[in-house]
This record gives C-alpha cells, sequence and structure tokens, in this order.
C-alpha cells in the first residue's frame, strides 16, 4: 500500500511537470527525508507549480509566501493584535503555520526577513515576543530562487542554504515535454484537478521507514570517504560539514524507499549527492563564478566505491 501511494503521488505530479522524472523523485525523496527542498531556475520553468503539486497529491496543508524587498519577518511569522473588547493581546499566527510552506523567490527578500525562517526549519517551532510555538507535523519548506545575476536579488546567506536538504534544477523541458505543455491543458487547470494520493499521517509513517532503511558499514565508509575527500582537496574552499553528511545519509535512505528496498545502496549515495552538495561546495579557484554541480561530478569520479 505504501509502496503504490509512493507511486501514485510520482505519477501525478509527473501530469503537472512533464519531461522531469528525476527532479520530481529528489523533490519527494526530500520529504520523505524530513528536510527542506531549494529550486534554483528561471522564473517560469515550473518551480511554482512543481510545489502546488506536491502539496495537492501528500494532502498537506498549503500556504503560500510570496517574498518581496519590503517584507518584514512578522509577515511570515504572526503578529499579537490587541483587542479592545477584552483588552488583551491575541496572537494571529503566520502563513508559516502550515504543513507545507513554499517560499517564492526567497532571494528577493532581504537577509532579515530570510532569517525569519531558520528557526521554523531547523526546530520545526517559531518564537514570537519571547513565546515559543510549535509548527505543524509533518513541516516543510520548499523554496524557490532567482539566478543570483537578476535584478532585486539577495545572496541567500551559508547559514540559511545549509537547512535546506536539497537543491534542485527544473532546467529546459525537452522538446517531446515542451510540446506536451504546449498543445495541452493549462497547468493551474491541471493542478486545481489534483487530488490527495495519501494522507499525512502516512507520510509521517513513511518518514519513519526512512529512517530503519539499513546503510551497511561498507556504505558509511563510502559516505566518509566522500565527506574527507571535500575537506582534503585543495579543490574545494570549505568541505562539507558533518550535517550535509547526514543529510546525504537520510537522502539515499529515502532514495532507496523510493525503489522499494529497505537497504540503500552506493548508486542512491550518488543520486542524490548532487542536490545535497552543490549548494554547499565551492571551489577554491574561482569563488564568485563556482558551478557546483561540476564539483560534485568531478567528486563521484574522484571517490572509488569501497
Amino acid at each position: 500500500m505504501t509502496g503504490h501511494s509512493l507511486h501514485a503521488v510520482i505519477r501525478q505530479v509527473e501530469q503537472v511537470i512533464l519531461g522531469k522524472p528525476h527532479q520530481i523523485r529528489l523533490a519527494l525523496a526530500c520529504l520523505l527525508a524530513r528536510g527542506h527542498l531549494l529550486i534554483e531556475d528561471l522564473p517560469g520553468v515550473g518551480k511554482t507549480t512543481l510545489a502546488h503539486g506536491l502539496a495537492r497529491s501528500l494532502g498537506l496543508q498549503f500556504q503560500r509566501i510570496q517574498f518581496t524587498s519590503d517584507m518584514l519577518p512578522a509577515d511570515i511569522l504572526g503578529v499579537s493584535v490587541y483587542r479592545r473588547d477584552s483588552g488583551e493581546f491575541r496572537f494571529h499566527p503566520g502563513p508559516i503555520f502550515a504543513q507545507m510552506v513554499l517560499a517564492d523567490e526567497i532571494n528577493r527578500a532581504t537577509p532579515k526577513t530570510q532569517s525569519a525562517l531558520l528557526e521554523a526549519m531547523e526546530e520545526q517551532q517559531v518564537t514570537i515576543e519571547g513565546i515559543t510555538r510549535p509548527l505543524p507535523a509533518p513541516f516543510f519548506v520548499i523554496a524557490t530562487q532567482n539566478p543570483a545575476y537578476q535584478a532585486g536579488t539577495f545572496f541567500l546567506p551559508e547559514s540559511q542554504l545549509d537547512r535546506f536538504l536539497l537543491r534542485i534544477r527544473l532546467g529546459y523541458p525537452d522538446v517531446q515535454a515542451e510540446r506536451g505543455l504546449l498543445s495541452g491543458v493549462e497547468r493551474r487547470e491541471i493542478v486545481s484537478r489534483l487530488t490527495p494520493q495519501m494522507e499525512a499521517a502516512e507520510l509521517l509513517d513513511l518518514q519513519q521507514q526512512v529512517k530503519r532503511v539499513f546503510v551497511a558499514p561498507a556504505l558509511l565508509d563510502y559516505v566518509q570517504a566522500i565527506l574527507r575527500h571535500t575537506r582534503e582537496s585543495a579543490r574545494y574552499l570549505h568541505g562539507l560539514s558533518p550535517r550535509a553528511g547526514l543529510s546525504l545519509l537520510a537522502a539515499a535512505r529515502a532514495w532507496a524507499l523510493l525503489d522499494g528496498r529497505d537497504a540503500a545502496i552506493p548508486e542512491d549515495v550518488q543520486a542524490v549527492l548532487p542536490g545535497i552538495a552543490s549548494h554547499r561546495l565551492v571551489s577554491a579557484q574561482n569563488v564568485q563564478t563556482s558551478d557546483g554541480e561540476k564539483l560534485v561530478r568531478e567528486l563521484i569520479e574522484a571517490v572509488a566505491i569501497p
């Protein structure tokens, strides 16, 4: 039943995002691994549509936040409003209090506003006016980001980037997929017709199953060899952190579960490594124009499977 539900989710989202099965599986693996997803690409390639499709297919309560340069942290977290009839302040929760939050064009907001998401993403709670308020379970942030060279964007600080378990790029569709887009039904209409293929309780159970996927000592050796290579090689400005290693293992376990297996293998690690490491690795030779995906390809070639 579990496998059927996962495949039903994938099939349904593939009706909306044509020709991108690998990116859809990566996005779903990220959510199964209890991570947050960053989608970085040009406007108009389907970033927001993918988030909507996943939310509807997974049956999650959904909120979209359009980030702008004048947005304040209170616009995300919420604010207390004084009620004259009761003489008390009443808290009005912001859009962060949802099971899936789409932070659309996150790098159009200032770093101060971006940082309002940090505690939520790390602790699944927010502290407002001295009071800690828990967020719903499950809780995911899917953020979209335009390329940094576009007007009106701010760089995401490294501390914020590290909170995203995976980063993916959708890219342009191939010829056949684009033909389907041009000649088919409008995407928003298709999204509005999507139905939940699982309940939130089943998704929480799947997240627990991911933790139980077996990882052999030899696979841990491989993951540690990858981490060690990034730290010792002069190719990288700095190596992958222990948190990146934990993210790599969690995503590999989720990828194995999507394949219907109860044990992870080196191919699972290689499948998710570009999404894990491309936004964390920086070239020591060319910091400004570093190509993270190229660095990851070199990393996979450089580290042998034990």
